[in-house]
Parts: C-alpha cells; structure tokens; sequence
C-alpha cells in the first residue's frame, strides 16, 4: 500500500511558518520532563490568579497548539482549515470535574447545543462526552466501588435520585444526537470511577444503537483486562442486539493509575510494560475487523504501527478506505504525520478537537503536557517532523 507516515509536506500543509516554528518551540520546552512537572503543578494555581498576561500566554502556547479555540465561533475556524484537507473533527466540550447539579445541566445544555452545531456542519460526524462534566467524581467512585450499580447505596435516597439524574442527562444528550446522526464518544476515565461509565454506556448503546451505531464506549488498552471487556461488550451486544461502537486508545492516566495503585497498596490495571499494550492494542483492533457487521471501530492512535496494521487490515479485506465502520482519529496538535498523510490516501480521519474556556481546558492541557513529557519518544518525534518540515520549506 503506497502511505507513508514520513511525508512532512502533506502533514504540515495546514499551518503557516509561524505557527510551525511556535509548535517547535512548544515541543522544546516538553522535551524537558522537570519544567513539564513544574508546569503542570504551577499552571492550576496561577491560572486562578486571573492575571491577564499568564491567559495570553497560555492562549498563544499550549492552547493553541492543542484546542480549537474558547467558543464554537472560533473553533469553527479550525474545523473548516482541518476540512480543507479531508480531516473531519471529534467536538469537545472541555469541561470536567464539575461538583453542583447546576453546573451538570449546564453541561448538558451546552453538550446539546454542540451538537446541533455539528449537526449543521459537513465534517463534525462525532462529539465527545466525559461523564465527569454531568457527575460528582465521588458518586462515580461510590458506584464504581459497589458489587453492582446500585448496591452499597441503596438506602440512600438522595444518591440514587443523583445517579438517575446523571442517565437522564446523557439520555437527553444521546437522543438529541440520534435525531442529529451525530455520534457521542463516551471518554474513558480514571479505572476507580470507569465501571459506572462502563454500565451506563453499555445501557445507552442498547437503547439508541439497534439501527447505527450513535454511541460509542473508549476502551483503554494500558490496562491488562481491556481487551476481555471489549470481548464481554461484544457478547453483550449480540445477545441485547444492538451495534457495539468502541474507539480504541492506549491512555491517559497512566502516572495517576500508578501512583494511586502504588499509594494505597492494590494491585494496579496498568500493562506490565508498552510492549503489552501494544500487544493488546492490536489484537484489539483485529478483534473489531473480524465483524464490522456489528462493530464500528474508531482506532485512535498515536502509534504508527497500529496504524498501518488498521490501513493493511482494509486493504486485506477488500474495504474502500472511506468505510463507513472504520475511523482513525488522533489529537489535535499531535501526529499530523498520521492523520493528514491517512487523509490523503482517502482513509476516514478526524482530529479530536476541544474547544472551552482557558480555565475550562486546564486539566485537559495538563494531560496533554504529561503525555508528551512522559511517552517515551513522543515529544522527540514531534520536534524533529517539525524541524524537518521546517528545513524543506527553507529549500
């Protein structure tokens, strides 16, 4: 198959000089895992110092590099360049770890008006959704810890009305998007607060993906028994007969998962050792191709290998690149080799693009520094396509 991931014209076409030498200077600064750390500590507080200066200056860093903009207005401007060259959007509303039933229905409200935006747009198919923007992360846990969903809490009324409030709001949520055709992207989280998500997303599948698939649930492959829920999720569909939608990343909690697991001494979720994760990673992947009758897969990833065995895989099987069951999607600001060099081979590719406030946005630009500082040769890999491109464009 002629697609290579080394074509730096095709990845950077999208972005002037300028905004490659800031995306250059921005990988420098990551490669440097102390000042990373600092960051990361530092950035929370002094955001809430309302301090003028430090908005600008992580407005025109690490915001710009990897959100869509503070409004819908703005982001619409990122998502038509990124249509211009075939790459479609995953919209996020950044807002998360929110504690007040007013500020859930208004996520929902906002979660809502999303996607009627996307629904009037030619390259917006998917939105995605964190359950920690509708729900107080102790509820999460205390539902997470119970042998069952409801188990353990039973007796306390306010606390079931609580959790039947968080299904309603994603209900409404996921039936705006069924009349839309918009897909929701149920994010994964922290494995302490994953099994309500898991239990609920299983629950909205069933009731909104019997003709398409509308929801999908993000499996995280770091963690040594993602594969056999993919497996279970699988058995379950077929047996409630519904469409299983899946998107398939590595993950993004993998320091927190540790060093909680390690803190209060239980055996962690997390792989053994990258090699692991990979292992799984594909052999997911491969599970998902083997009925796409029933699975829609989006295979979202960072990794090149995984990539190309997801393209191989459609070029074995006969599937046009544009198939209707198979998406690749990688982060907005990461891996353009990747996702423009797919584009232009006509593959199904889109950009997960996060739109909020600054002090919205926060966490989620925290998780992104830690990634970048933390996988082994992300930041190097960046910085040298970057420089690369750079060098071309001198010739």
């Amino acid at each position: 198959m002629n697609i290579s991931f080394e074509n730096t014209e095709n990845a950077f076409a999208y972005k002037t000089n300028k905004e490659l030498k800031s995306a250059r200077f921005l990988f420098s600064t990551m490669a440097y895992s102390w000042f990373v750390q600092l960051g990361t500590r530092l950035t929370p507080f002094i955001m809430k110092t309302g301090l003028p200066i430090v908005h600008q200056l992580i407005r025109k860093t690490i915001f710009k590099q990897f959100v869509g903009g503070e409004t819908l207005a703005e982001t619409a401007m990122v998502c038509n360049t990124l249509g211009g060259y075939g790459i479609q959007v995953i919209l996020d509303y950044g807002v998360e770890g929110k504690n007040d039933e007013g500020s859930f229905d208004e996520a929902t409200d906002a979660f809502i008006r999303v996607i009627e935006y996307a629904a009037t747009q030619t390259n917006i198919p998917f939105i995605s959704l964190k359950v920690t923007a509708l729900a107080r992360l102790t509820l999460l846990q205390k539902l997470n810890d119970a042998p069952r969903l409801r188990s353990g809490i039973h007796d306390h009324e306010e606390e079931v009305a609580e959790w039947d409030r968080v299904r309603d709001r994603m209900y409404s949520i996921c039936e705006v998007a069924a009349e839309k055709n918009i897909g929701v992207l149920i994010d994964a989280e922290e494995s302490w607060i994953q099994d309500p998500i898991d239990r609920v997303a299983i629950e909205l599948m069933e009731a909104f993906n019997k003709e398409r698939v509308i929801v999908f649930n993000t499996i995280q492959l770091y963690r040594h028994d993602r594969l056999s829920f993919l497996q279970l999720s699988h058995r379950i569909a077929k047996q409630q007969q519904f469409k299983l939608g899946v998107k398939l990343v590595r993950g993004a909690y993998m320091e927190k998962e540790r060093s909680r697991a390690q803190e209060m001494g239980y055996a962690c979720l997390m792989q053994k050792d990258k090699a692991a994760t990979d292992d799984d990673f594909n052999e997911a992947v491969k599970y998902c191709f083997n009925d796409l009758e029933n699975i829609s897969i989006i295979i979202a990833s960072h990794n090149e290998a995984s990539n190309l065995l997801a393209a191989n895989l459609m070029e074995e099987k006969g599937l046009e690149h544009h198939h209707s069951k198979v998406h690749f999607s990688q982060l907005y600001g990461m891996s353009d080799h990747i996702s423009f060099n797919l584009a232009k081979q006509g593959f199904s590719v889109s950009k997960y693009l996060p739109f909020g406030p600054i002090k919205e946005v926060i966490p989620y630009l925290m998780r992104r520094a830690k990634e970048n500082s933390s996988v082994s040769g992300q930041t190097g890999r960046e910085l040298a396509l970057i420089k690369r491109e750079l060098e071309r464009r001198k010739q």
